[in-house]
C-alpha cells in the first residue's frame, strides 16, 4: 500500500515513528503509544509532499523539507527514512544545524534518525564562530565531526558581491576533528597558507574554534634590534578557567640570553586583577661598552586591579617595578622615564568623595637621585557637596592631608580643610553672573628643607600654618546671532577675584611646581596647579569667547589676560607668563570640517612686544582609513635654567596612515626634537635631534592583519642604544591570537 498527501503546515509529531503510523492510518488502539513516544522525543516537521511504502517501511519527504530534532535542524529537497535500519538520507541544497549554532552543508547526508550522527560527501561546516571547515568526505559521530582532506579558515570565501574568492589563509589537513563540546579543531598532517603559499607545517596541532578561546600556541612575534639582535616570542596561552587565564611568553634573542614574560588574569566576582612580569639574566653597558661584572638578574613586575566592595565603595591599585633605569627601553617594554605604583580605597555618592591613597613612584631619568623620589604614605581626600537652603547655591567641603617623605631628602606633612559657595545667576539681559567665596585653613610640617636642589621649592623647617581666603566675581554676556550662513556667539567675560595677602615663602612647594599661565588656567581661582602655593592679592582678568557654527563647519576660539591691582615681588617664576601686574596674552582657536578637519592652536604671546612664548600647533586631516596628524610645540618662556619643571623646548610631531588599496595600507610616525642650547643649555640637540621614526605597511581583511614596521630610535642611555628595530606582526582571525 502507498499513498501520498500534501502538507502545507508544520506537523508536531513523536517521531518518525509517529509519523509513519500517521501516514499508515493508525488505529486508536495506536494512540496510546504515540503519545508516549511523542512525550519523550519531539520533531518538528514541515514538507510539501510526503510518501510512504508500508511494504518497504519507508518514508519519503520532498519538496522544501525543514525538520528539528533535540535541537538539530535539517533542510534539505529530499528526506529518505528507512524504519527498518533507522538511517535518514537527506539529498539536494541540505544543511544541517546543530544547537551550538554550527551549520554543515553537503549534497547528500546520511544520517541517523537522531539527526546527530551521519556521513556527508561534499562537505561545507560553517562554525557559530564564523570559521569554515570544507572537506570531500566527513562523518559525524558522538558529536564528533570527522573531515578527510579538508581545509579551515575563518576568512569569507564569497566577495561582496556574492563571487568566490579565494580566502587569505586557510590550513589544509589529511584528516581534521571539530569538537563541538570542547570547541576546538584538531589537525593532522597540516600545511598553513598565506596567500596561496605554504608557510608552515605541522605533524599534529589544535586551535579553539569560537570566541571563548582555549589553551594553545599563540602566533609568534618576531623582530629585529641593534641591541638584541633576532628575537622570537613564542606565546603560550593557558586557559585556566572561564575567569582565569595565564599567558606565557619566552623571548628567544641571538645577542642576548633568553628572556620571560608571563600575565596572569583573573575575573572574581567583585572585580578583576591582572599580574605580569617580564625577567631575564643580562649585563648592562656604559656607552657603547659593556660593564665587567655586570650581569646580573633584571626584570619588571605590572600589576593592577579593581575590586567593588559595594555601590559605593571600591578599591584599586597598580604596582609598576623594575630593577634598573634602562631594562624597559632596551626590551622595548616601555618608554616612561617615571614609574608609578598606588593603593587606593575610594567611597563615591551622588554628593560625595572620600580616598585613601597610598604612592610610590620609580624614577628612570639618568642622572636623576632615586634619594630625591617621594613616598606618599598616605593621601586622604574627603570632598562633600551641599545645597545652599538660602539662595539656592551650592556649597563645596574639602579635607585632604598627605604625608611625603624621601629617602635623602626634604619630608613634608600638610593637612587643610576647605569651604567653597558658588552662587550662579542669569539676568533679565542675558548676562550670566557667578559669585564665588571661598576659604581654607592649612598646617604644614616639614624638615630637611636644605636637601631640596631647588631654592623656591624648599620652604622652612618647622610648623608652619596660613589662612586662605578669596572673593570673586564672574560676569558673561554671550550676543548670539546669525552670520557668514550660520551661527555666531561672541561672549566677553570678566572676572575679579580678591584675597588677602598669604604666607607662602615658608611654606614647600610639592605640588605646585609646573605652573604656566594658560587658556585653561586663566579664570581659574588659583592659577597654581596645586595646593601649596596660593595666588593672592587682587587680579582682574579679561577675555572673549566666540563660535561659529554653520553645517559641517564649527569655529571656537578665546583670548584673555589679567591685571593685578597690588604691588608686590613676584611669587611666579620669570617666565610662566604671570610675573608682573599685567600677564602674558592667552588663547586658543580651534577649526573643525565634519569628521575630516581638525585644528587646535593654543598660544601665549609675551605682554612685551607680543613675541610668542607658547606656540603649540595640532592638525588632523583625513579619515579612519586614511589621515595626516602634525603637531609642533614651541616653549620659549625664558625659564631661569635651574627650574627643572619648566624647561623650554621645540618639536615637530607627525604620523599618518595611507589607505592605497582595499586591504593595502602605509603607515608612519616621527619625532623631532627642535630645541637649541640657546633655549636650554642642556639640550643634546642644538636645533635638530631625531627622537625616533616609524614606518611601515599593513594588510588587514576580515580574518588577518599582516605587518612589518621600521622603527628607528636615536636616544642613547646606558644600554638602550640607538638603532634599528624591524618588527613582522601577523594575526589570524580564530587562530592564535
Amino acid at each position: 500500500m502507498s499513498g501520498f498527501v500534501k502538507f502545507t503546515s508544520v506537523i508536531r509529531a513523536a517521531g518518525w515513528a509517529t509519523l509513519a503510523l500517521l501516514l499508515a492510518g493508525t488505529t486508536a488502539a495506536h494512540a496510546q503509544a504515540v503519545a508516549e513516544v511523542a512525550a519523550k522525543d519531539q520533531v518538528d516537521f514541515a514538507a510539501d509532499a510526503l510518501d510512504y511504502d508500508n511494504d518497504a517501511d519507508i518514508v519519503t519527504a520532498s519538496g522544501t523539507v525543514r525538520m528539528t530534532r533535540e535541537g538539530n535542524q535539517l533542510s534539505a529537497d529530499k528526506v529518505v527514512w528507512n524504519r527498518k535500519t533507522g538511517a535518514v538520507l537527506a539529498t539536494g541544497n541540505v544543511r544541517v544545524v546543530s544547537p551550538g549554532g554550527d551549520t554543515a552543508f553537503g549534497d547528500s547526508i546520511s544520517l541517523t534518525d537522531t539527526l546527530k550522527d551521519g556521513v556527508v560527501e561534499n562537505l561545507l561546516i560553517v562554525l557559530a564562530d564564523g570559521g569554515r571547515l570544507a572537506a570531500q568526505h566527513g562523518n559525524r559521530a558522538g558529536g564528533f565531526s570527522t573531515l578527510d582532506r579538508a581545509s579551515y579558515t575563518a576568512c569569507a570565501i564569497e566577495s561582496s558581491t556574492n563571487c568566490p574568492k579565494t580566502p587569505a589563509w586557510r590550513i589544509n589537513a589529511l584528516r581534521v576533528v571539530h569538537d563541538p563540546v570542547r570547541k576546538r579543531v584538531t589537525y593532522t598532517n597540516a600545511t598553513l597558507e598565506l596567500f596561496g603559499l605554504p608557510i608552515l607545517w605541522a605533524p599534529k596541532f589544535s586551535h579553539p574554534a569560537g570566541k571563548i578561546g582555549g589553551s594553545g600556541i599563540l602566533v609568534p612575534d618576531i623582530q629585529y634590534s641593534r641591541v638584541n639582535g633576532f628575537e622570537v616570542e613564542l606565546p603560550y596561552y593557558l586557559r585556566i578557567a572561564p575567569n582565569r587565564d595565564l599567558t606565557i611568553k619566552p623571548h628567544l634573542y641571538t645577542k642576548v640570553l633568553p628572556a620571560l614574560e608571563a600575565e596572569y588574569r583573573a575575573l572574581t566576582w567583585n572585580g578583576a586583577y591582572r599580574i605580569g612580569g617580564f625577567v631575564t639574566y643580562s649585563e648592562q653597558f656604559s656607552g657603547a661598552t659593556a660593564i665587567a661584572g655586570s650581569k646580573e638578574f633584571r626584570g619588571y613586575l605590572d600589576a593592577s586591579g579593581r575590586f567593588q566592595i559595594d555601590p559605593k565603595l571600591s578599591i584599586r591599585g597598580s604596582l609598576r617595578l623594575t630593577t634598573d633605569r634602562t631594562f624597559l627601553r632596551r626590551y622595548d617594554i616601555t618608554r616612561d622615564d617615571r614609574l608609578r605604583s598606588n593603593v587606593a580605597i575610594e567611597r563615591v555618592t551622588r554628593s560625595s568623595f572620600a580616598s585613601v591613597s597610598v604612592w610610590g613612584f620609580q624614577t628612570l631619568r639618568s642622572g636623576e637621585d632615586r634619594g630625591q623620589i617621594p613616598l606618599v604614605l598616605p593621601v586622604v581626600d574627603i570632598r562633600k557637596r551641599i545645597a545652599d537652603p538660602f539662595v539656592d547655591g551650592r556649597f563645596d567641603l574639602q579635607f585632604n592631608s598627605l604625608a611625603l617623605s624621601r629617602p635623602s631628602g626634604q619630608d613634608t606633612q600638610r593637612v587643610f580643610g576647605s569651604a567653597r559657595w558658588d552662587l550662579r545667576r542669569i539676568t533679565p539681559l542675558g548676562q550670566e553672573i557667578q559669585l564665588t567665596a571661598f576659604g581654607r585653613g592649612d598646617i604644614y610640617h616639614t624638615s630637611a628643607s636644605g636637601q631640596t636642589l631647588t631654592t623656591i621649592y624648599r620652604g622652612q623647617d618647622g610648623w608652619h600654618s596660613r589662612i586662605i581666603g578669596a572673593a570673586a566675581l564672574e560676569v558673561r554676556w554671550p550676543f548670539v546671532g546669525a552670520a557668514f550662513g550660520g551661527t555666531q556667539r561672541l561672549t566677553p567675560k570678566v572676572q575679579i577675584v580678591a584675597s588677602p595677602k598669604v604666607s607662602n615663602r615658608n611654606i614647600p612647594n610639592e605640588d605646585s611646581r609646573s605652573v604656566d599661565l594658560e587658556d585653561s588656567n586663566l579664570f581659574a581661582l588659583n592659577r597654581f596647579p596645586g595646593y601649596d602655593r596660593w595666588e593672592d592679592g587682587t587680579r582682574i582678568t579679561y577675555g572673549v569667547d566666540w563660535a561659529l557654527d554653520r553645517p559641517g563647519i564649527a569655529i571656537t576660539a578665546n583670548i584673555g589676560q589679567s591685571f593685578r591691582l597690588t604691588s608686590k615681588p613676584a611669587l611666579f617664576p620669570d617666565g610662566t607668563g604671570l610675573t608682573g601686574r599685567t600677564s602674558d596674552i592667552v588663547g586658543r582657536t580651534t577649526f573643525k570640517f565634519k569628521r575630516n578637519v581638525s585644528l587646535i592652536h593654543r598660544y601665549r604671546l609675551d605682554k612685551n612686544g607680543l613675541a610668542l612664548r607658547r606656540n603649540e600647533i595640532d592638525v588632523t586631516v583625513g579619515n579612519d582609513q586614511t589621515y595626516l596628524t602634525a603637531g609642533y610645540l614651541f616653549l620659549n618662556r625664558n625659564v631661569d635654567t635651574s627650574i627643572e619643571d619648566l624647561r623650554d623646548r621645540q618639536e615637530i610631531r607627525v604620523g599618518g596612515r595611507l589607505h592605497f588599496a582595499r586591504f593595502w595600507s602605509m603607515f608612519g610616525s616621527a619625532v623631532v626634537d627642535l630645541t637649541t642650547r640657546r633655549q636650554d643649555t642642556t639640550s643634546l640637540s642644538n636645533g635638530y635631534q631625531p627622537i625616533r621614526h616609524r614606518l611601515g605597511v599593513a594588510y588587514e581583511d576580515d580574518c588577518l592583519r599582516l605587518g612589518v614596521t621600521w622603527r628607528r630610535d636615536y636616544d642613547n642611555s646606558g644600554d638602550a642604544r640607538s638603532g634599528n628595530t624591524y618588527q613582522l606582526s601577523l594575526s589570524f582571525k580564530n587562530l592564535g591570537r
